[in-house]
């Protein structure tokens, strides 16, 4: 991914800060809808994750679209984004500009993995945000999924690389 701070500075930020400790190392892509989209953001030890469920960032302002390969927060309020991060599979900006979400990041190299993330649960695994049926990822995280939902996927590591 390519972070992109000038089009949306609090996002950017966020993700910057959630990758540089390790937030993102061993989660799950727990909600992938086929060819629409793909989230993670939910962190594998519950405590990180319950102390970071409600601490929200403020909105960006929209500088971009929500198109293939654009990545942004999920979030249920406005000024409601926290960890949870999705990302664009298709051109979703018919439905998802007029809601607001804000793209702070684009991926520039491995769509082709994230087309192939395993998709057959959909919203079982976690559902979203708004539908309210996250807190066993909260309470147990990756316990809850390996048990339940077996052939996620998982971020192993995640990084900062620069010039």
């Amino acid at each position: 991914m390519e972070i992109h701070r000038d089009w949306a500075p609090n996002g950017a930020d966020r993700f910057y800060n959630l990758v540089k400790y390790g937030y993102y190392n061993n989660s799950a892509v727990f909600r992938i809808r086929a060819a629409t989209w793909a989230q993670f953001g939910i962190a594998a030890d519950p405590k990180v994750a319950q102390a970071w469920r409600n601490k929200t960032i403020p909105d960006d302002p929209r500088k971009q679209s929500t198109t293939r390969g654009m990545v942004m927060y999920a979030f249920k309020d406005p000024n409601g984004r926290t960890t949870q991060v999705v990302i664009n599979l298709h051109d979703n900006s018919s439905t998802l500009d007029t809601q607001n979400f804000v793209p702070f990041a684009k991926v520039i190299k491995g769509m082709d993995v994230a087309d192939m993330l395993y998709a057959k649960y959909g919203e079982t695994a976690g559902g979203g945000i708004r539908a309210g049926h996250q807190d066993s990822l909260f309470a147990k995280s990756n316990e809850y999924l390996k048990r339940n939902f077996p052939l996620l996927d998982y971020i192993k590591k995640a990084t900062i690389l620069t010039d």
